[in-house]
């Protein structure tokens, strides 16, 4: 019986949780599909009186280039992405199976590298891509990011777990490094690499700091930053057509998160316990 109620109210606090963090994307949809009248009334309804949400999203697409945006944001996510894996995967490979003299101190620098917010560097880092004249290109808004010690932390973890004897086969067998790293290691931690890849996604979709520093061709902006030129310039207080070009915008992380659910579960799960 005590097991019981522990249990129900663990679930009880969990679920409560997820309805708190569910509401603002209520909130959302149902705004995307209402009236201007309707929005901020004082009574909450799930489904308004008049379905607006055809005319909302019209008006959305029709004043500013979300597709445009949303492109963007995949540009600059996908960019990010693959040259994070392509640095970090033999650099955790190096710090978890190769010995090699300065090996601690150089991980304890990675451990340090996620203390450091990413606004520390801003200025010369804006600086230097002035004077490099590369401000306002798809490239400054990438470049920053290219390494990732947090994925280098992560898959360090995993390749950490990898049995030395099939590396060591593999050597006796002629395999070079980096063919042992891409063709045996990799394969196998595709758990880690979706779960590091869920996280780099959405946060640079999301990131609106860097993308606002460096960018100011509208045509370059990214979903938050072409949220808020949206939001400023075209629509003013039309909150039905604002809600529905957010829902535009946040449905591919919603949908690319479901799609690779089980492999990001599997992820941070085996991430834990290693």
């Amino acid at each position: 019986m005590r097991h019981l109620v522990s249990l129900a109210l663990v679930h009880a606090v969990l679920i409560g949780g997820a309805v708190f963090m569910l509401l603002p994307f209520v909130f959302m949809l149902t705004s995307a599909i209402k009236p201007p009248g309707e929005i901020f009334e004082a009574t909450f309804r799930l489904w308004p009186r008049q379905f607006y949400g055809w005319q909302n999203f019209e008006s959305a697409l029709s004043t500013a280039p979300l597709l445009r945006f949303l492109l963007n944001g995949l540009i600059v996510c996908g960019g990010i992405l693959v040259v994070q894996l392509l640095v970090a995967i033999p650099c955790a490979y190096a710090l978890a199976k190769l010995k090699f003299p300065g090996r601690p101190i150089l991980f304890s620098l990675v451990l340090l590298g996620l203390c450091i917010p990413v606004q520390a560097p801003s200025l010369p880092l804006y600086i230097a891509f002035a004077e490099l004249g590369i401000l306002n290109t798809y490239l400054s808004m990438m470049m920053p990011f290219f390494l990732s010690v947090f994925a280098i932390f992560l898959f360090r973890q995993f390749f950490k777990s990898y049995p030395d004897e099939i590396i060591q086969a593999a050597r006796l067998d002629g395999v070079g490094e980096f063919e042992i790293v891409w063709r045996i290691v990799v394969p196998s931690v595709w758990p880690a690499i979706a779960a590091f890849s869920i996280f780099s996604v959405v946060a640079h979709w999301n990131d609106l700091y860097w993308p606002l520093i460096v960018v100011s061709d509208t045509k370059l902006a990214t979903p938050p930053l072409g949220m808020m030129y949206f939001a400023d310039s075209e629509l003013g207080s039309n909150y039905g057509a604002l809600a529905a070009g957010a829902t535009i915008i946040t449905a591919p992380l919603v949908i690319a998160f479901l799609i690779a659910r089980r492999h990001f579960i599997a992820g941070i799960t085996m991430t834990g316990i290693k």
